[in-house]
């Protein structure tokens, strides 16, 4: 729980009225029905502690990653995830992008680590390029933090570019922590995972969730990919043994089970987001290019306070680095919803 302090994130719609959320970037066709099924039935077994090893989940996961059990460890959302690998490692030096996700350096700076940061360019549309490998190669950091598809800029990484970074962090001894939360909903699915390279890299750490892929932001449920035993056990042991609730775990297990949805999910994003993004290019505003379902827009006016007061809440990211005021992150949402966004920014602008 927050104590005495801002929500620094999306999705506060506890605050004031929200009748159109486009702060919270999940699967914009909402939960899947066996999901909310399975999150019902679980109802009956709330009397009941949770398999504090999440067993038939880890199996389920092992089989749907094509990775061994060991390498699978569960958590109440990929937050706690993040917060535990970063305590179980204590890094003196960590290297981030800017921008990117605000939790990875409040963990670390939670642990006391010093957060070093290389800055994405703007003129490219936040891309990441070759150039961030001569980084890689001269970085005093223990671990280095990588996004993909990068929130909220939404662009994927190369494949080869993430290929040779693997390679360079082996070499160097650096670990990698590379965050796949989004790769579900971006172009290409989790095609561009990098789970087969967790045998050969175990230095490598891979976030994931369902928070995102299956719109169960309310249930809490991540888990994270990896080849050494040891980062696991240490993590682990941060977290008590119950953090993973019996609805959590049902609705997990049901959830792997709709490779369909996603694929209708990824069909709706590509066809939505080119559409949304030429609404706000026609309407004078910046968009960066995406392969996720968000969109990074640059604004010359206010909009987070005017659109709220029609009802509708998107990210401001005034307080990512690298970004400021200006700037605002919008879920790629259904062709209804994108129209009324549209139309209120067109109110406004």
């Amino acid at each position: 729980m927050l104590y005495e302090r801002e929500n620094p994130h999306g999705g506060d719609i506890y605050r004031q009225p929200v009748r159109l959320d486009f702060s919270v970037n999940t699967n914009p066709l909402g939960p899947p029905p066996g999901v909310i099924r399975a999150v019902e039935s679980s109802a009956q077994l709330l009397d009941r502690y949770p398999d504090p090893c999440c067993r038939d989940l880890v199996g389920a996961l092992a089989a749907y990653e094509g990775v061994p059990e060991r390498f699978i460890l569960c958590g109440c959302g990929a937050a706690e995830l993040i917060f535990s690998y970063c305590g179980a490692l204590r890094p003196g030096k960590a290297l981030e992008l800017a921008p990117t996700f605000s939790e990875y350096a409040a963990a670390l700076e939670a642990f006391g680590c010093q957060v070093e940061r290389y800055a994405l360019e703007e003129e490219i549309g936040f891309a990441l390029t070759e150039k961030f490998l001569d980084t890689l190669e001269q970085t005093e950091c223990e671990v280095v933090f990588l996004c993909s598809p990068n929130n909220p800029t939404g662009r994927l990484t190369d494949p080869g570019l993430l290929a040779e970074a693997c390679e360079i962090c082996l070499r160097r001894g650096l670990r990698l922590f590379v965050d796949e939360c989004f790769l579900e909903l971006s172009d290409g699915g989790r095609s561009a995972s990098l789970a087969d390279q967790l045998e050969r890299f175990p230095g490598l750490f891979l976030l994931k969730a369902f928070t995102k892929s299956y719109a169960m932001a309310g249930l809490r449920l991540g888990y994270c990919l990896c080849g050494d035993g040891a980062l696991l056990e240490a993590m682990g042991r941060l977290t008590q043994p119950w953090n993973v609730s019996v609805p959590a775990q049902a609705a997990g297990l049901a959830a792997l089970e709709e490779g369909a949805y996603l694929a209708r999910a990824r069909t709706l994003i590509g066809r939505e987001r080119p559409l949304l993004a030429a609404g706000l290019t026609a309407l004078g505003l910046t968009v960066c290019p995406s392969q996720a379902n968000y969109l990074l827009l640059k604004s010359p006016v206010e909009l987070a306070g005017p659109l709220l007061e029609q009802g509708i809440l998107i990210r401001s990211c005034a307080n990512y680095h690298g970004l400021g005021p200006g700037w605002y992150r919008a879920a790629v949402r259904g062709p209804e919803e994108n129209e009324e966004l549209l139309m209120a920014l067109a109110s406004i602008l």
